[in-house]
């Protein structure tokens, strides 16, 4: 290599080197970045967290109430930058479909496995309240167990709201067999399933509610039923007879195409964050069992486990 080939060689290597630097230290936008909240704790109290982690690095936020499985929409068509608890079982369709028209992509997974299924609390099998629990074909011998003011002598399944999982089990009931037996009724928020378990406990009766892993249940034990196996293609939505269980799933970030543009910082940090099914308890167990608000709770969380989640911001 001659001198001249050697400076143009040099030159370039410059420009280029100054290149990467400028993009290794390119600002983020100041454009809030905008975090949805839903109506359950853990996702409002993440919702707060990760703002908090984004404020640290000195990005803007704003939060917006937003329906869980309508988020994605919004996503895509930029009005909402994130999504950070994208559940499989109840939310993956509408992330997939969303992601397949275009503006909405996939930035990661948790470490916490899930699973969203109906179920008793522990104490229901401990004192053989219904036999054979959790196994589902006991619950056809015992539907008085779990029968309530409102479910006609019927047993009850107290489901999530509607708008979570439309006619889920209302086509499992059907399907299993136990429609005569059995009714479905739906809570008006996740507050309305803790306060149906609270209840059942301080009144010594049987309750099967929706609920979910991570979740600060998983502290005082709850029991999900053991329904038949979940394959892809087994739901009524799906061509199957609608009678399997949920699958043990993963929980998904989604973002904004151009987020990693407009924020590649604050992009960079919510791809990294991962946090586990005790980080996801934790959250909910501050508001749900400490009745702190979601955003002290947020506040306390971060304060309390700087070691979890600075790393992802570095």
């Amino acid at each position: 290599m001659n001198k001249f080939t050697s400076k143009v060689a040099a030159a370039a290597l410059t420009m280029t080197l100054a290149s990467v630097s400028g993009q290794a230290l390119a600002a983020d936008s100041s454009k809030p970045i905008v975090i949805p909240t839903h109506n359950w704790s853990s996702q409002v109290v993440m919702a707060y967290v990760l703002g908090g982690m984004f404020e640290s690095m000195g990005n803007n936020v704003e939060y917006v109430p937003s329906d869980s499985q309508a988020v994605y929409e919004a996503i895509r068509n930029g009005d909402v930058t994130i999504s950070h608890e994208v559940w499989q079982s109840s939310m993956g369709a509408s992330f997939y479909n969303a992601m397949a028209k275009g503006g909405l992509i996939d930035a990661g997974s948790h470490a916490a496995a899930t699973l969203e299924d109906m179920g008793v609390p522990h104490w229901v099998v401990e004192q053989n309240l219904c036999p054979g629990l959790p196994n589902w074909e006991a619950l056809a011998n015992c539907p008085e167990v779990f029968a309530t003011a409102d479910s006609g002598g019927m047993g009850r399944w107290l489901e999530g709201p509607q708008s979570w999982h439309g006619q889920l089990m209302p086509e499992r009931v059907a399907a299993l067999g136990l429609g005569d037996s059995y009714v479905v009724k739906f809570a008006g928020s996740a507050d309305a399933l803790w306060a149906d378990l609270e209840a059942a406990k301080k009144e010594g009766r049987g309750t099967i509610i929706f609920n979910w892993t991570p979740n600060f249940t998983d502290a005082d034990g709850f029991d999900f039923i053991k329904f038949p196996p979940y394959f892809d293609g087994c739901r009524t939505v799906d061509g199957g007879d609608g009678s399997c269980g949920s699958p043990n799933g993963w929980l998904k970030k989604a973002a904004n195409y151009k987020f990693p543009k407009t924020h590649p910082a604050a992009y960079t940090m919510f791809a990294k964050t991962s946090f586990t099914t005790t980080d996801i308890g934790q959250m909910a167990a501050l508001v749900d069992v400490d009745k702190m608000s979601h955003q002290d709770a947020a506040k306390a969380w971060l304060a309390a486990h700087e070691d979890v989640w600075m790393p992802f911001t570095q």
